[in-house]
């Protein structure tokens, strides 16, 4: 079994059978028609689940043979300009070529004697990033696996500060408080249109759902800051202590961006963290038109980043930064068998000292060679080319009757719903779009994904691709627009 393993010995196989995988990819990705083949659960299952996995074959031709017809044939691939419905991108190729040197080197980005090199790259492009946010010459940061780690990272130090001030407030006072008295009085400000791991970080920080206020949003879906200005002043005069205030620059429904300067300015005057989720929008960092739409972002003390979203990575790249380096503290745990104090003390550059992982890819090296090929502004022009979709497609829905749009886009997410040319019961116009949406994915046409909008059912376009047309957004609406009509058609016939 030796054979098996990437060495000195082994170095023409693994060329030859990675030659063979990229191959069988370019070709699915050069003769693909649609966005998925509509293949359903019940028929992909029994072929994935009678593989024996005791019985190995004979080579990887046979295995990537094998799986052509359990993965390849019918994943959905994001870069069809019809698959209009999560955040995911299409990837750029230099990210690709990082990803393929990162699989095989192996570097683990937690200590110096794993990752050198890798260790210095990241910490570089974590000071490209927080320059591009402009957090000062104090910030830092890590990078993660996702938007959702990224936020909980941020909350675990926002926590940790809000307990270590009020605490020290109480001391000062003649008090002395324990951090189990402290946890039950925090209280986190989001809006009702950010994101929902908001709320889950919460609850695995201790604190609960209900620390979380949800602030509503003004008709731009934007987080409405005449309301977090009195619920501030309401958590104050009952005794609570605001934790942070979380911004949204980019929500996944509505790709809306929160008030920034505001809220920088509430939160600093209740002593609030703040932090930004720009996982969506922070593409808009490296927009050579469209920057001034994050302008604020500096004043926040974290900001997460998803790579992976607006800035065409690969998954996973995705980072969490803050102002002040030495907040990350907060997650420092020296092991004497991986990163001894010591090792700090002899300033040796160890990233485990701030991540919640340990073990973790060096996922950065994608972003960098993205960087060194396309540039920063490459990438903000991609960018800004589905941004400018958005307003398009905007324009194409609005003047469509069978159609109405919640909102006017400020990056490149679109909400709408079908409306039928009769008068038809709420609850069959509400199963009319969700009808519509299972009835498109399963014929593999396009993708799109679907939300709900005070109370009632939306359909929703994510744009991410360059490539996609405005002729792709009309081709789409006409289908979704028959899937509705036939569903209501059938629907009515029985009730009459």
């Amino acid at each position: 079994m030796r054979q098996h393993l990437l060495n000195e010995t082994t170095a023409d196989v693994y060329r030859r059978s990675v030659t063979e995988g990229v191959d069988r990819v370019a070709a699915k990705l050069a003769t693909t028609e649609r966005p998925h083949t509509g293949i359903s659960v019940d028929e992909l299952a029994p072929v994935v689940n009678g593989i024996d996995l005791d019985t190995p074959l004979a080579d990887v031709s046979a295995a990537l043979a094998e799986l052509e017809d359990v993965y390849l044939r019918d994943a959905v691939y994001f870069h069809h300009p019809r698959y209009l419905g999560h955040l995911n991108c299409p990837v750029v190729i230099p990210a690709v070529v990082g990803e393929a040197v990162l699989s095989a080197v192996n570097s683990s980005l937690d200590t110096w004697d794993q990752s050198i090199g890798g260790t210095l790259i990241e910490r570089r492009l974590i000071d490209w990033t927080a320059r591009r946010i402009g957090l000062g010459e104090g910030a830092d940061g890590i990078f993660t696996s996702g938007g959702s780690q990224s936020n909980f990272h941020a909350l675990l130090l926002a926590r940790d500060e809000a307990c270590r001030v009020v605490m020290k407030r109480a001391l000062d006072a003649g008090i002395r408080l324990t951090k189990a008295e402290v946890l039950p009085k925090l209280r986190i400000f989001a809006s009702e249109a950010g994101h929902f791991s908001v709320q889950k970080s919460a609850a695995m920080l201790g604190l609960g759902y209900e620390a979380v206020i949800a602030v509503p949003v003004d008709r731009n879906r934007r987080m409405d800051t005449s309301v977090l200005a009195l619920e501030l002043e309401t958590c104050a005069a009952e005794g609570l202590f605001p934790m942070a205030v979380v911004a949204t620059a980019g929500t996944t429904d509505f790709g809306s961006i929160d008030p920034l300067p505001e809220i920088a300015r509430l939160a600093g005057e209740h002593s609030a963290w703040m932090h930004v989720d720009a996982a969506y929008g922070c593409g808009l960092l490296v927009s050579p038109t469209r920057r001034h739409l994050l302008d604020g972002i500096e004043h926040a003390d974290s900001v997460t980043v998803d790579y992976h979203k607006s800035f065409f990575q690969p998954v996973s790249s995705s980072a969490m930064l803050v102002r002040d380096r030495d907040t990350l503290r907060h997650a420092t745990y020296h092991a004497d068998y991986l990163n001894p104090r010591r090792m700090a003390e002899e300033r040796i550059p160890n990233q485990v000292d701030k991540s919640i992982q340990t073990t973790r890819r060096f996922d950065a090296l994608k972003l960098w060679m993205t960087l060194r090929i396309m540039g920063a502004d490459g990438i903000g022009s991609l960018f800004d080319q589905v941004v400018d979709l958005a307003a398009a497609g905007h324009e194409v829905i609005a003047a469509d009757p069978r159609f109405e749009v919640v909102v006017e886009p400020q990056i490149s997410t679109l909400v709408f719903r079908f409306l039928p040319g009769e008068e038809v019961p709420a609850d069959l116009v509400d199963e009319a779009q969700l009808h519509a949406r299972k009835a498109l994915f399963a014929s593999g046409e396009a993708v799109v994904a679907g939300t709900r909008v005070d109370g009632k059912q939306y359909l929703k376009f994510t744009l991410l691709n360059p490539q996609t047309t405005t002729a792709d957004i009309a081709a789409v609406l006409d289908l979704l627009a028959a899937h509705a009509e036939q569903f209501l058609g059938e629907s009515l016939a029985v009730h009459r």
